[in-house]
């Protein structure tokens, strides 16, 4: 059973013959005469039709037993594990990424999006060709393989990073998964011998990175954060204390390259994780241009920036901190108030790398502070402090995954937060593609130019765009900035 939404196998062909890498982690091919998997844009001789099958993920190939090729690497494919139309599937893979069957079982996941666990080994086997497990176990083995390709991180390190507390059973799943043992790959691989860590992770293009830098270098945080023209670090913390991270652009592919500075392996996977998130790069903007190009308004901004994607946050609390500093102040005042409230409650560190030495206040330590003292108004800091509360007792959780809905009902439950809050903070720290803020006048202004529509006509306006609205909001608000640099 596989009615997985893949592109029709003439299609798949043309894109295999061409390497056209705008298909690349939307299939994957199978050679039965190898029993290899390879991506379309594998540099290896075409093999013969009649020994090819088509698969819509790693994990459907795998769990069919093929192994990973060496030439191309599947672990290195975009969006690979997000197959669209089917929103159950779509919670779950992002549940997964997160580790949720690391330590949860396919029950636990099955509750959390809320259907059976017979009904969501159904969905997967139809949505993504495979078990949820397998999706899990692909996961991890192709985390190992890049460890091993491009670090020298011993092994017994690289199965900790894979999820793995046995060296043995490692051990036996990669030779399972991959047809050789994992010092095999460490032997042909050329893995650098760095004093860090250093991963390439791949995107589909196209992908406006300076345009991204800049939007998160206006609300930078000195001492957390440092944005320069074409890199991104920051101090990792607390739960990763002194370690940095520095994200740059390579030079001639689509991938950012992440340096990360010594850390528990155990962590490495959620660092991937966020960076992914903070710079959307899982996003499939062909589909989302596909549903933009039918407004004139959205055509006219997408050619503009056919590369512009959603900035994610770091940490979700952090997040949701600096939107309510930004209620009814501008981007700068906002970031000023960080600054101070990092100043005044962030626990300092030992240098990760000079200028990066501070980490952002915890719930804990907002959740009593007399905030009022940094400038805030007292409703505002009554705000703070409520979401600090809400943050510890689990009334508020940033996990993806979760429903726009719900989150927003239980978001705007806290004082001082209104609708504008809730969406901005599901689109940013959640990354629900689908959050769109209605009541923000920048929005209203700009659809209703040269006049303004209503909170109720900026959300009708928005159904059309449904369910890529959160990138409409960046493109609009762009949008808005580009005519009043002409109008000046």
């Amino acid at each position: 059973m596989n009615a997985a939404p893949m592109p029709e196998p003439d299609i798949c062909d043309r894109a295999r013959l061409a390497k056209d890498a705008r298909f690349d982690g939307l299939f994957f091919i199978a050679v039965r005469s190898t029993g290899i998997y390879c991506r379309p844009i594998c540099p290896a001789p075409q093999p013969k039709r009649q020994n090819i099958h088509y698969y819509p993920t790693a994990a459907a190939a795998a769990a069919d037993g093929y192994r990973p090729c060496l030439r191309c690497r599947p672990e290195l494919s975009p969006s690979a594990w997000k197959p669209a139309g089917e929103a159950t599937v779509e919670r779950a893979l992002t549940l997964i990424a997160n580790g949720a069957l690391q330590d949860e079982s396919i029950e636990t996941l099955a509750q959390r999006v809320g259907v059976s666990d017979r009904q969501l080994r159904r969905v997967f086997l139809e949505r993504t060709g495979a078990t949820p497990i397998a999706v899990h176990t692909t996961r991890r083995l192709l985390l190992a393989k890049q460890l091993l390709t491009e670090t020298s991180l011993p092994v017994t390190q690289v199965a900790l990073a894979a999820g793995f507390n046995s060296l043995r059973r490692f051990n036996a799943a990669f030779l399972a998964g991959c047809g050789m043992p994992p010092t095999a790959i460490r032997r042909t691989a050329a893995a650098a011998k760095t004093p860090h860590l250093s991963l390439r992770l791949a995107y589909r293009p196209p992908f406006d990175f300076a345009t991204m830098l800049a939007f998160l270098a206006k609300r930078s945080i000195p001492g957390i954060e440092r944005i320069g023209a074409d890199s991104y670090e920051r101090v990792i913390g607390p739960a990763h204390a002194s370690t940095w991270i520095r994200v740059t652009a390579a030079a001639d592919k689509a991938e950012l390259k992440l340096d990360v500075s010594d850390t528990d392996p155990r962590a490495i996977p959620d660092i991937v994780r966020r960076v992914r998130h903070v710079f959307d790069l899982d996003a499939d903007l062909a589909a989302v241009h596909a549903v933009f190009a039918q407004d004139a308004q959205l055509a006219q901004a997408i050619e503009r920036r056919p590369g512009l994607r959603v900035p994610g946050g770091w940490d979700g609390f952090e997040l949701a901190v600096r939107a309510v500093l930004g209620q009814q102040v501008s981007v700068a005042g906002a970031t000023t108030l960080a600054r101070r409230l990092v100043d005044a409650y962030g626990e300092r560190r030992e240098p990760a790398r000079e200028g990066l030495d501070r980490v952002f206040p915890t719930p804990q330590a907002l959740a009593e502070a007399p905030l009022e003292t940094i400038g805030l108004p007292k409703s505002r800091a009554s705000t703070l402090r409520a979401l600090a509360a809400a943050a510890i007792d689990g009334r508020i959780d940033f996990s993806p995954g979760q429903r726009l809905d719900e989150f927003v009902e239980r978001f705007v439950a806290l004082p001082g937060i209104g609708p504008w809050t809730a969406q901005y903070v599901a689109m940013r720290a959640l990354g629900h593609p689908d959050a769109f803020p209605a009541g923000d006048l920048v929005l209203q202004q700009v659809l209703g130019h040269p006049g303004r529509l209503s909170e109720k006509a900026t959300d009708a306006r928005s159904q059309a765009w449904r369910p890529w609205r959160a990138y409409s909001v960046l493109h609009l608000w762009y949008l808005s900035n580009d005519r009043a640099e002409k109008a000046a």
